[in-house]
């Protein structure tokens, strides 16, 4: 039965990697299909859409209408292949070595296709609690998907018991990870000509100093970091992934625009760690204006994912756990994923899917098809304990 699940899921995932879900872009496609299927399974599901339409989160329950049931949580979008030299076409399942080539096998399109080839096991299993399907748009540009629809299974479905969030972990449970935040500074100024600066104001120049306010921050919480710590690196980290600003060597700059992020531990937010360099931003303003009110310093948050804690003796954790027969040490990961998002809305979660995250957002991704025909098993363990409970 496990080899049949898992030829299910191998198709279906050749279907859902052959959807460009890009996040760029919009999602409906892969939404439209995967409702579609699930209708052909006697199967409702229900859209919650982003502000514009463009893009969906779908949620769909399997079983009875009762309290206790595990969400199984996917994202359906992926990163781009823009400039990377891929050996086979990126959204056409390619097969070969025992491998699954395509964007988002690993990340995470093959969790997705494996709670949906087992939604017939799961309606012959007689469950006596649901399972609820949790497919959300826009995880990796932020998170910005989940929220809406975590707010409607907390509102609206009979109280789960449990998050299980398929992000790549080689089938064994992650307890947590560290939230990210991703932020913008930009600093305007006003041209001139460099062999007359006192007449403009460079951008450049002003930035400069919030850049080594950043890098003074980076090295202090690298020197703050608890050697206990289960994570690797240990400690928050931060890095400037971008520096934008100027036109040409004999002109001042206008603008400069700083993109940082930062990856912070469970126990701290992000933006937590900022209020020192966010003051530093806001003086910079004022310095700024008082010699031209059209330049100035804005800080901005493009995105902030809170981390996922471990829960020492947690009902997701021991749940997957004894499912996989996964009795390791614990186990933290340093990116994020929409983990923290469901535990913050009260519900414990655990991570737990197909694949490596080292094989994912890179050229010729892939998952293993021997992660998916454990990820099979899963399936068919938690369809077991669900009728049996």
């Amino acid at each position: 039965m496990t080899d049949a699940l898992t030829d299910r899921a191998i198709e279906i995932l050749g279907k859902l990697v052959s959807f460009d879900t890009t996040s760029r872009g919009s999602n409906l496609a892969l939404i439209d299909w995967v409702e579609h299927y699930l209708a052909g399974e006697g199967v409702a599901s229900r859209r919650i859409p982003n502000h514009d339409g463009d893009k969906s989160n779908l949620l769909a329950s399997v079983g009875p209408d009762a309290e206790g049931g595990v969400i199984l949580s996917g994202h359906t979008d992926v990163v781009p292949v823009d400039g990377q030299p891929w050996t086979s076409p990126p959204f056409e399942l390619t097969e070969r070595d025992g491998r699954l080539f395509g964007r988002g096998t690993a990340d995470m399109k093959g969790f997705i296709a494996l709670a949906l080839a087992a939604v017939p096991d799961f309606q012959a299993a007689g469950l006596k609690r649901p399972v609820h399907l949790a497919f959300s748009y826009d995880e990796e540009t932020g998170c910005f998907g989940a929220p809406d629809m975590i707010a409607v299974i907390a509102r609206d479905l009979p109280r789960p018991a449990l998050a299980v969030i398929g992000e790549p972990s080689g089938m064994k449970a992650v307890s947590g990870h560290k939230g990210a935040g991703f932020f913008r500074v930009v600093v305007t100024g006003r041209e001139a000509h460099s062999s007359q600066p006192h007449l403009g104001l460079s951008a450049n120049m002003a930035a400069a100093e919030l850049i080594a306010a950043l890098k003074t921050l980076s090295d202090g919480m690298a020197d703050a970091a608890d050697p206990a710590s289960p994570f690797e690196p240990k400690g928050h980290t931060l890095s400037i992934g971008r520096i934008d600003g100027g036109t040409a060597a004999n002109i001042l700059a206008r603008r400069c625009e700083i993109v940082f992020d930062i990856r912070a531990e469970p126990g701290s937010r992000t933006l937590d760690l900022l209020t020192g360099f966010r003051a530093q931003v806001a003086e910079l303003d004022v310095r700024l204006k008082a010699r031209d009110p059209a330049c100035g310093a804005v800080f901005e948050v493009i995105a902030d994912v809170p981390p996922m804690a471990p829960e020492r003796e947690g009902a997701a954790e021991a749940f997957v756990r004894g499912l996989v027969g996964d009795n390791s040490p614990l186990r933290v990961v340093p990116y994020a994923s929409e983990g923290g998002q469901f535990q913050g809305a009260g519900f414990s979660s655990v991570i737990c899917g197909p694949g490596y995250i080292d094989q994912a957002h890179q050229p010729d991704e892939y998952v293993a098809i021997d992660q998916m025909r454990q990820g099979a098993a899963f399936m068919q363990r938690l369809a077991a304990r669900l009728s049996a409970d």
